[in-house]
């Protein structure tokens, strides 16, 4: 059973990026699945969320640039990320969950999760 979220780099300021989260052994479309990330010195927080039945929450300061997106005949899960800025520096992960998230707050607590990808790290900077 394993995450593996591929896809991060270097991007400059006001540009975009796409994160991938490839599961094996599993079939992510059971699963709710979220996108976290921790930067330098920081917490590890949760941005965004897919239900299975495809409803998304987002973190307020990623809404309207980021979309979280999930593709079950490919087993992936996307994260399409315009418009970033240096804040958004940081090690991205993605977690799946079997549970059902009803809230832009519930989904956040990443000992919720069952499973965890390895990390991909985006660096904004010109």
């Amino acid at each position: 059973v394993q995450l593996q979220a591929s896809g991060g780099g270097l991007v400059q300021p006001g540009g975009s990026l796409g994160l991938s989260c490839a599961a094996s052994g599993f079939t992510l479309e059971y699963y709710a699945i979220a996108w976290f990330r921790q930067a330098p010195g920081k917490e590890r927080e949760g941005i965004a969320c897919i239900n299975t039945d495809g409803s998304i929450y987002y973190k307020d300061s990623v809404r309207g640039r980021f979309a979280i997106s999930r593709d079950n005949a490919k087993n992936t899960v996307y994260l399409q990320m315009n418009s970033l800025k240096p804040e958004d520096t940081a090690v991205y992960y993605c977690a799946a969950s079997d549970k059902y998230y009803n809230s832009n707050h519930y989904y956040r607590d990443g000992s919720l999760y069952d499973y965890w990808g390895q990390g991909t790290l985006v660096t904004v900077s010109s």
